[in-house]
């Protein structure tokens, strides 16, 4: 399966978690075998040799934790907060519909880890920023970000840039 069939498998959901919100569920991608591969095939193009790859939770995870299995790499979970078991710093961030915090493990970096940050969605970059600033906060460099879909009219890839310059920022799929 090529990467524009895997990634036509993303269904949008009208109104969900809340009306007028447009979800994207990637969820028939990953029951589809050749599709998932296929995904994780493009992303391992963005890895770099020594770095570690992070996840969001949760679509994040799962792509991210692939290909890191993929390219023998490690994988760092960011997570909602009180979701990790050790001791973690915690990053307060908007959404397009309300608040949340993400945390990640104190001791989930070496220093001047090399970082690519894997989400399924850039929408209006909130979560992105926010997992940044984790891993900034932990002495390590997100030197690429790597999303599925980004939804473009939201503005979060421009939010990004204006903050972090020096960033890629790589989507395999614009709208």
């Amino acid at each position: 399966m090529n990467l524009d069939e895997a990634l036509s498998l993303i269904r949008p959901i009208p109104d969900y978690p809340q009306p007028g919100i447009l979800f994207q569920d990637v969820t028939p991608l990953l029951s589809n075998g050749q599709a998932f591969a296929a995904v994780t095939q493009q992303l391992q193009k963005y890895v770099q040799p020594g770095s570690v790859i992070a996840g969001i939770e949760a679509r994040g995870f799962i792509f991210a934790s692939a290909l890191a299995n993929q390219v023998e790499s490690g994988f760092v979970p960011i997570r909602k907060a009180g979701k990790l078991p050790f001791t973690t710093i915690a990053q307060n961030y908007g959404l397009e519909y309300g608040n949340d915090i993400l945390e990640i493990h104190t001791d989930a970096l070496i220093e001047n880890s090399n970082v690519l940050l894997i989400d399924d969605v850039l929408a209006t970059g909130g979560t992105i920023e926010a997992a940044i600033d984790l891993v900034q906060r932990l002495g390590g460099t997100v030197y690429c970000v790597a999303v599925l879909l980004e939804i473009e009219s939201l503005g979060g890839r421009l939010r990004l840039t204006t903050k972090y310059p020096e960033l890629t920022i790589t989507s395999l799929v614009v709208s």
